[in-house]
């Protein structure tokens, strides 16, 4: 079992986010919620019809990383017979998510360096946690070794809006609106500036369609969701030499 290693700017950058998460974790649903209009909600519903094979196979195991207060977690494991497991590297986001469903069995560990062998999980899901890693193509390649040849990676994340007058009204909304209404909620601007400024750093759906391809993945394909404001991008972890077949 061997994941990346990481630099002292990673292994900081990973100590901030943790920091900040934990700061806000007790207003973290009802933001998500209340920001979203509850389409968060459809959005992780999407996710689940996205794995509904595997979750309808009792020997499944399917691991929710960065699934911080649980709600695709929860999300997945409504009427599964697979085992559906979450992990977190923030606590107060944890003991929030175990208050909400105790029969999930959560594990609190870095989405960088996660601890479990290689090969050992049918699918895994991340939810608005990739942009979040110190570096995304070290965090796909950790996703990559963790799932079994065959099994399949879900990605749910804010990415670009691809009609050009509803992505300069939801651009300002985002960067100016949103971070007004988190930090009054939360009492953390800081960490709803950090939002919008994330997002603008992370791949657009293209470019993280050729950045899974790198790690590994093949049958890869995104699908827009509410005009672009977010994404769901999957794809099939492959042993190498097999011929991809893959579309965008």
């Amino acid at each position: 079992m061997t994941s990346m290693p990481r630099t002292e700017s990673e292994i900081q950058h990973a100590a901030a986010v943790r920091e900040m998460f934990s700061g806000i974790a007790g207003r973290y649903d009802f933001l998500n919620h209340l920001l979203s209009a509850n389409v968060d909600k459809r959005w992780r519903r999407k996710v689940r019809a996205k794995l509904e094979k595997t979750l309808d196979d009792p020997n499944a195991i399917v691991l929710d990383v960065a699934c911080g207060t649980a709600d695709l977690s929860i999300e997945l494991q409504h009427e599964a017979k697979a085992r559906v497991i979450g992990t977190d590297f923030c606590r107060p986001m944890l003991s929030i998510a175990k208050e909400k469903e105790p029969s999930i069995p959560l594990v609190e560990g870095d989405a960088m360096a996660l601890g479990f062998a290689d090969k050992t999980f049918d699918a895994v899901t991340i939810a608005f946690g990739l942009r979040n890693l110190s570096n995304v193509a070290d965090g796909l390649a950790e996703l990559s070794r963790i799932l079994r040849p065959g099994g399949k990676l879900v990605i749910l994340e804010f990415s670009s809006p691809a009609v050009p007058g509803f992505r300069n009204a939801f651009n300002f909304y985002f960067s100016n609106v949103l971070p007004r209404i988190g930090g009054l909620v939360s009492g953390s601007r800081d960490a709803y500036e950090y939002l919008p400024h994330s997002v603008s750093k992370f791949p657009d759906q293209k470019n993280l369609i050729a950045m899974m391809r790198k790690a590994g993945f093949v049958n890869v394909e995104y699908s827009n969701l509410t005009g672009g404001i977010a994404a769901i991008h999957q794809g099939i972890k492959e042993e190498a030499g097999r011929e991809e077949n893959s579309r965008s």
